[in-house]
């Protein structure tokens, strides 16, 4: 950002010209987010866009973060929940926070999904995942009792990378998100975690790993 908003009355102009940037890119897409038609959207002079952002990029970063911020207050909360006992079903709550996540940020879908980020907003959205990750390898090892190995990076690594592919796919089009898909991405981790959690337990061993299947949770 060109300055920090500092003032209550800042702030809150720059996350009205975001709102409007994220509802332009959510309908019309991309290609027609530049800052005459944020301002209209907003309904602000164009000029105090300029003031805050200098360029079209900028704002597309700014809203880059904020979407990438919401991602890691999720997983933080989630780490919280688990840490108190309040988490009994992993993976329905993950995927259902992040499902929700998706939903309400259309703006930032249509960003993604045309992969229309700088080299410093995709190395963000790189440590966001990283981040969430990590918060699952913690929420993971408290659950098992694990010390932290690297099948427990791995695995969690692999569940985030397969639930953003999957609810990338579910939430891009204009329609009506296919949630049966959604249900389907939480029946495959299920089964992923139940292998897991025996191959992570203390005292358990790599027997639930390769060439075994889960029964059915």
């Amino acid at each position: 950002m060109r300055r920090q908003p500092r003032q209550a009355r800042s702030r809150a102009r720059v996350e009205a010209i975001l709102g409007a940037a994220d509802r332009v890119l959510s309908r019309e897409g991309y290609e027609a987010l530049t800052m005459r038609r944020i301002a209209e959207e907003a309904g602000v002079p164009v000029g105090s866009i300029y003031q805050f952002l200098p360029d079209k990029g900028a704002v597309v970063d700014a809203l880059g973060r904020r979407y990438l911020e919401a991602f890691g207050t999720a997983v933080d909360e989630l780490v919280e929940r688990a840490l108190v006992g309040e988490l009994t079903d992993l993976v329905g709550t993950m995927v259902d926070v992040y499902a929700e996540l998706f939903r309400s940020q259309p703006g930032g879908m249509a960003l993604w999904a045309g992969r229309h980020l700088s080299p410093e907003l995709a190395r963000a959205d790189e440590a966001s995942n990283a981040l969430v990750a990590d918060g699952l390898r913690r929420i993971v090892e408290h659950l098992t009792g694990g010390s932290g190995d690297e099948r427990a990076r791995r695995a969690t690594r692999m569940a985030v990378w397969a639930a953003n592919a999957v609810l990338h796919e579910v939430f891009k089009s204009d329609g009506e998100p296919d949630l049966e898909t959604v249900d389907e991405l939480k029946r495959m981790l299920h089964r992923y975690w139940e292998d897991l959690r025996v191959r992570l337990t203390a005292g358990g061993s790599e027997a639930g790993g390769r060439g075994s299947v889960p029964s059915e949770p």
